[in-house]
């Protein structure tokens, strides 16, 4: 499949980029390698997003160059990070999206669980075995001998720490570290990529009082292993600008003692809702939690949207029963596995 990439890549002169509208830090990095390595191919390159970057994001030097806007030319697109079409509402609604369905299209992902694929794509390739859609990319253009780059390579660095939460989860395997590697001795200064995110993803005051908010806020059920918060509409359209609340909160939900899983769920006045799921290590539910309410992902970082008016109360209801079962079912595949093996068994205390 990788081959057929390749093949479409090199025929092509003119790239367009594409992230959904939930861009994070994983479609951020990859995108922005891709138009690193691209360039470097002698490609001319163009990044499309239907929504603001949010500040959280905006540490990546280059983020400014991701428009809303489609080129009137292109020859290829890529989309990055996700492969359903639930993500790309915006696209749909810019009456673009038959323009874009009309010319050959390469999905790159990594999400094990996914609904509304992207019927339209030439090669679509979902690998469940990388940590990230960086990664990914890695992986092919090392495979196809295009160039990475200390500059493409911190994009990809970051895009594999953002998804695998700084190395923590269970989505970090023996190759990642080895990817990690190489790319540090390509010259990327991983110490750097935290000290300038630190630095230019700092909140302004009102977010930092506003988070306050939403700790306050935060419901503990199940024993303390599920975290909820609702954000409404109105909260969304003051702070959203400024900072995605969800990141905002969710991990300081799991560092709370006993989280597994955290939800925020952002509910706005057309009905729309959407739901981001985060789980520590023991407690990867996340996919199919999403995939109960039609959405994807992979255990530790998933989500939803609904458009059917549901309110948060059913929906915080529903969550809190698929969850328990989730957990529930974990924990007693844990206790049979125990049993079977009392001498082997690691039991972790981590959240």
């Amino acid at each position: 499949m990788s081959d057929a990439i390749n093949k479409l890549v090199k025929s092509a002169e003119r790239i367009l980029i594409i992230q959904a509208d939930n861009p994070d830090g994983d479609s951020l990095g990859s995108a922005l390698a891709l138009e690193s390595i691209l360039g470097s191919m002698g490609k001319e390159t163009y990044m499309y997003c239907g929504v603001d970057m949010p500040a959280y994001l905006r540490f990546f030097k280059g983020w400014d160059r991701v428009s809303s806007d489609i080129p009137s030319a292109f020859d290829l697109s890529i989309l990055v990070d996700a492969s359903t079409m639930t993500l790309l509402e915006k696209l749909a609604n810019s009456g673009k999206l038959g323009w874009i369905a009309s010319k050959p299209c390469i999905v790159l992902d990594h999400h094990a669980t996914v609904e509304n694929q992207v019927t339209f794509a030439t090669e679509l390739m979902n690998d469940i075995t990388v940590s990230s859609t960086g990664e990914l990319i890695y992986k092919i253009a090392k495979e196809h001998g295009w160039p990475v780059n200390d500059e493409s390579g911190s994009f990809i660095m970051s895009s594999i720490l953002g998804d695998t939460q700084g190395l923590t989860n269970q989505l970090t395997k023996p190759e990642t570290y080895r990817v990690m590697a190489e790319l540090s001795e390509l010259g990327v200064d991983r110490p750097k990529l935290e000290e300038d995110r630190r630095e230019l993803s700092k909140m302004p005051v009102d977010i930092f009082k506003y988070k306050a908010k939403l700790i306050e806020r935060a419901e503990f059920v199940l024993e303390g292993k599920l975290a909820i918060v609702h954000v409404p509409h109105n909260e969304i359209m003051e702070f959203s600008p400024l900072y995605n609340p969800a990141p905002l909160i969710q991990n300081d939900l799991l560092q709370t003692l006993g989280v597994g899983v955290a939800v925020v769920v952002k509910t706005y006045n057309d009905g729309k809702v959407l739901g981001a799921i985060r789980c520590n290590p023991r407690y990867a539910v996340g996919d199919n939690l999403a995939d109960h309410f039609g959405g994807g992902g992979h255990p530790y970082a998933s989500g939803f949207k609904l458009m059917n008016g549901k309110s948060y109360s059913d929906i915080k209801n529903e969550c809190i029963r698929v969850a328990g079962e989730l957990i529930a079912t974990l924990e007693q595949d844990e206790t049979n596995e125990s049993r079977k093996n009392p001498k082997n068994y690691v039991y972790s205390i981590d959240g």
